[in-house]
């Protein structure tokens, strides 16, 4: 039996180049201490790998369709052999690769191992990290549960606010201007095919990368990195240096192995996620909440007031983007010990506290509707003086369809949204209609529970809500409105 083991090798070898392709990777030379800090990349590795495997098993049997979605769900859940076990490994296995993957660019940050010469390697890591973050958001999307819809809503409410391409974009994200069984399939496809592929298609040269630059040698205080010197130095480190395998090799697979453990310890214990109902967006008194790593955004949305909105949604993203791309380049060469570089220290200690008092915040934040505003609180009188007959309709269709329950007029009403007093000195009419449609914020989208002519008066009366002495629409605006 091992001769024909041996033989058959051999053969494929030949046809193949098997040692010749993959012992030079296995074998490259390493510097000597690198330790166990330098684990994280193969274990994020793992957990995509894993990813991958139970995402095939699972798209045998999910339906991607607004119909039956939630019912293969329930199907998997209750029924299919081990269905239960598959979905609790692919989410818990997807929470393990953006935990790995943060600790990995947190080791690579603080390590400076991000300076000369690779400075490559980090630009497609940080590209890692998004789509990690836009395969976590497909998936829950993929629930199509309660927290799914909601999620959605907020993601083409940040698309929205794109300038030029916005409404563009946010029409291709959900196959129309509603959300709807279109827009599960266009998140079924990101999902399975457009991200997966993007990520091998940036993972790949990622590690090319690593080999070809080689891993950085642990930090040392008062060496800093030199372009002219670092490659010579570099190359005396690795000709003193070890093989990667069986070293460091082996300290890889065993901190994979214990992650892998991990995840299907968690997943028998505590089962997979959701879904929690199947979506209603007219359902009021629901309590959606994002999967852990996004509610930190969640906390921001829910809790800052209206005005911040389109800088959490638009300005923060494009921010935070600019900074880790600029980092190599600002930052490439000098310290890269921990110990001369505090700023770098504080900025990773101050952005986990940020992140973890939002992320507790988001799971606690109150969502406070005042479930008997639309019919105990009515519109102020005010604000219904001399109103067109469309304009006062508007007002019905508000107090009607229960959105004092959420939005406060004159500060009587639900906190759950912003107060509408002003709402027209912050959004044109186009926006009103925009938001009314597709939602955003903590805002589901109604335009399935609104018919046009609805939608036409009900932004007619918001587009009237301005401070006393500012004057009303013009004769042509009302005349637009109604």
């Amino acid at each position: 039996m091992q001769k024909l083991l041996g033989n058959t090798i051999d053969w494929l070898d030949r046809r193949l180049g098997l040692r010749s392709a993959f012992l030079p990777i296995l074998t490259h030379p390493v510097p000597r201490g690198l330790g166990w800090f330098y684990v994280f990349g193969s274990a994020t590795l793992s957990m995509f790998l894993l990813q991958i495997i139970t995402g095939i098993c699972l798209a045998l049997v999910y339906v991607p369709s607004a119909s039956d979605a939630y019912t293969s769900l329930e199907y998997l859940n209750r029924e299919q052999p081990l269905g239960w076990l598959l979905r609790a490994v692919h989410y818990w296995s997807a929470s393990g690769m953006v935990v790995l993957l943060a600790l990995h660019a947190t080791r690579v940050f603080l390590m400076g191992a991000f300076k000369y010469p690779r400075e490559l390697t980090w630009l497609l890591g940080v590209g890692l990290l998004f789509t990690t973050l836009g395969l976590a958001f497909t998936g829950q999307v993929l629930r199509w549960d309660q927290d799914a819809y909601w999620g959605v809503g907020v993601g083409a409410a940040m698309m929205g606010r794109v300038p030029v391409v916005g409404p563009a974009l946010v029409h291709v994200l959900l196959g129309g201007a509603n959300i709807g069984g279109e827009t599960l399939s266009r998140f079924f496809g990101l999902h399975v095919f457009v991200l997966p592929g993007l990520t091998i298609l940036l993972l790949v040269p990622h590690l090319y990368l690593v080999v070809r630059q080689g891993i950085s040698a642990r930090p040392r205080a008062g060496k800093p990195v030199d372009p002219r010197t670092y490659d010579a130095e570099y190359a005396a480190e690795l000709a003193a240096g070890e093989p990667f395998f069986p070293y460091d090799f082996t300290k890889d697979a065993i901190f994979s192995a214990c992650c892998v453990l991990v995840v299907f310890t968690l997943a028998v214990y505590f089962g997979p996620k959701g879904p929690s109902g199947p979506p209603d967006p007219t359902l009021i008194a629901a309590e959606p909440r994002p999967d852990w790593y996004f509610l930190p955004l969640f906390a921001l949305l829910a809790l800052s007031p209206p005005e911040m909105e389109t800088a959490i949604m638009l300005v923060m993203p494009v921010v935070l983007v600019a900074v880790l791309v600029l980092v190599p380049f600002v930052a490439g060469k000098g310290e890269r010990s921990p110990r001369r570089r505090p700023v770098a220290v504080l900025f990773v200690l101050v952005f986990f506290v940020i992140y973890g008092v939002l992320g507790y915040l988001g799971n606690v934040a109150p969502w406070s509707p005042d479930m008997n505003a639309w019919s105990g609180t009515p519109v102020p009188e005010r604000m219904v003086k001399n109103l067109t007959p469309a304009q006062l309709q508007g007002a019905a269709v508000l107090q009607n369809k229960t959105c004092r329950n959420c939005h406060a007029l004159d500060g009587e009403g639900g906190r759950r949204g912003p107060d509408l007093t002003s709402v027209a000195t912050r959004l044109t009419r186009d926006e009103l209609i925009r938001q009314v449609i597709q939602g955003g914020g903590n805002m589901p989208a109604y335009g399935q529970q609104l018919s046009p002519a609805e939608v036409e008066v009900l932004v007619s009366f918001l587009t009237t809500l301005k401070p006393d002495g500012e004057p009303r629409p013009h004769a042509g605006d009302v005349a637009a409105d109604q």
